[in-house]
């Protein structure tokens, strides 16, 4: 009896800490990418309910080393087709390679075409949309994954969090349908009430409790800035940017003052610089003031970071 009470006690504690913990980690993963999901269904057919509960299982909700180190949030192996740079990682196998990208969207769009150009995922894409359960059995089916109750899990990740709403919204949509939290400011609220020909052509998300917009080709800190219905000079501030900084596609723009300090989850976690990475926008990956990054590793206001090189984020 003794030793039952003792099990019954370790369920309960699981079901009290750990998983109100982990329910928090998945909210915030798909509050984060829910966007990039529904924005990769309408562009490549893949229901956005799959793609998030492949990221959220695959990634550990953005938490994996995989995730931190490789913004690898689906455990794509190199293969025969990838030519650009991979980290070593124990799977099936001893130091496997692993696909390493500069962003998360990276990863979301190479996973849309990992499935669209290999012929062994080719029936899915004969499946209505919005039937996620055949779309979970037929990557097991194919190959996905080597866990014989993949597709279970990817369907109890959907239902769970009702994942299947994104099945049927456009680009934009699921924002502006957003409730903020009470900590959101006029801006925020600015960009949900932008018109829909606007606003739904931007990629929105959210970094370390702040929204961004990532910007379009065209783009420049005075549209943006106009569009939310704030002076560019404010804008450029939040994004630690000077007057003659220019705007490039698919850089991240915050809407609020960014934070001195990464979030939680990054505690004790590292960045490897990459190629043509800047402090500056490895602050902004992190959503982080440029001054905590160099504080964090004890480096000069100057200093210019070498590729492969560890950062800490927090």
């Amino acid at each position: 009896m003794r030793a039952r009470s003792i099990i019954l006690t370790s369920i309960l504690l699981f079901l009290t800490t750990i998983l109100p913990a982990q329910n928090s980690h998945y909210e915030v993963y798909i509050d984060t990418y829910k966007e990039m999901a529904i924005e990769q269904m309408h562009r490549h057919g893949i229901p956005a309910s799959i793609t998030l509960a492949q990221g959220l299982l695959e990634s550990g909700a953005g938490r994996s080393m995989l995730a931190v180190k490789a913004n690898n949030h689906f455990g794509i192996k190199c293969g025969g087709t990838w030519n650009g740079p991979y980290m070593l990682k124990d799977d099936d196998e001893r130091n496997e390679k692993f696909r390493v990208y500069n962003s998360a969207r990276e990863s979301y769009e190479d996973h849309s075409l990992f499935l669209t150009t290999r012929g062994r995922y080719s029936s899915l894409f004969s499946l209505k949309r919005t039937d996620y359960k055949g779309w979970a059995h037929g990557l097991k089916k194919a190959g996905y994954a080597t866990n014989p109750r993949y597709a279970y899990n990817l369907i109890d990740i959907i239902e769970r969090y009702d994942l299947a709403r994104f099945d049927h919204m456009k680009p934009g949509q699921s924002y502006r349908r957003h409730r903020h939290s009470r900590h959101h400011n006029d801006n925020v609220a600015t960009l949900a009430q932008t018109p829909v020909n606007t606003a739904a052509q931007w990629n929105i998300g959210r970094c370390n409790d702040n929204y961004y917009v990532i910007a379009r080709n065209g783009d420049t800190y005075a549209s943006i800035a106009q569009a939310m219905g704030i002076s560019e000079r404010k804008l450029r501030k939040r994004n630690e940017v000077g007057k003659r900084h220019t705007l490039q596609a698919g850089d991240i723009v915050y809407l609020e003052k960014k934070r001195s300090k990464a979030d939680r989850s990054l505690k004790g976690k590292y960045h490897i610089v990459k190629v043509g990475e800047s402090m500056h926008r490895i602050a902004q990956l992190y959503g982080i003031r440029i001054k905590t990054l160099y504080k964090n590793n004890d480096l000069p206001d100057n200093y210019i970071p070498q590729a492969g090189q560890y950062l800490r984020i927090r």
